[in-house]
């Protein structure tokens, strides 16, 4: 089965890069707003909230991704549950994503002065008022730059995926190189996929991240 074209393959791996991008935007919004709920569990007062979030953190940080969906897509069986490939992927990589964002920006916001903190209780603002209206607007201009770096860790995450059935770029490479015998051709091109979502998230990150250097230093 030799007769698909260059065009059939292209069009074919560009479906399957739109399933990639739909699935690192899930993950990463999702993620997003799970991490930042684990954010403020992180730096809460009281010690409870900081060990469950350090512990959700460590387990989902010190395990490959890999056994993550596994977990996710075979033991949903052994409770009853039918998990679809798409929703196992986009549960694990949400988790995944939403552990290592909490991270980086807990590292954010501990790079604020220690005085804003005391400035704003001095003002009768409650832990979560503090958050909002002084740590996290400066935090935001330090946490853009590693947040969108990040996010080319997530496009690339999304690879490990087709292990579970996903099709992805990852997967509709794989399928296509055994339908046409051209694996360095089919893969070839999954590297150029690859490579046209990342690219332009990896210079986004180093220009803003030049730009912020330059805005501190003036």
């Amino acid at each position: 089965m030799n007769d698909i074209s260059t065009w059939d393959i292209v069009r074919n791996l560009f479906d399957g890069a739109v399933w990639t991008l739909a699935l690192s935007l899930t993950a990463f919004v999702f993620g997003g707003l799970a991490g930042l709920a684990i954010l403020f569990a992180r730096i809460a007062k009281h010690a409870l909230p900081r060990r469950l979030a350090l512990g959700y953190i460590e387990i989902f940080q010190g395990t490959p991704l890999l056994m993550q969906l596994f977990i996710i897509f075979f033991g949903g069986s052994l409770i009853g549950l039918e998990i679809s490939p798409w929703i196992a992927a986009a549960i694990g990589l949400t988790l995944f994503t939403s552990a290592y964002l909490a991270e980086i920006w807990r590292g954010c916001v501990e790079a604020i002065p220690k005085g804003q903190w005391e400035a704003s209780a001095s003002l009768a603002l409650s832990r979560f008022e503090q958050m909002r209206y002084v740590i996290l607007p400066q935090a935001l201009r330090i946490a853009i730059a590693p947040t969108v770096g990040f996010s080319v860790q997530v496009v690339k995450g999304t690879a490990v995926a087709s292990i579970i059935g996903f099709v992805e770029l990852t997967k509709t490479g794989s399928m296509l190189a055994n339908a046409t015998f051209q694996p360095f051709l089919v893969f070839g091109f999954v590297a150029l996929g690859y490579f046209a979502l990342c690219y332009p998230l990896s210079a986004y990150a180093r220009t803003l991240e030049r730009n912020l250097h330059g805005a501190r230093s003036h």
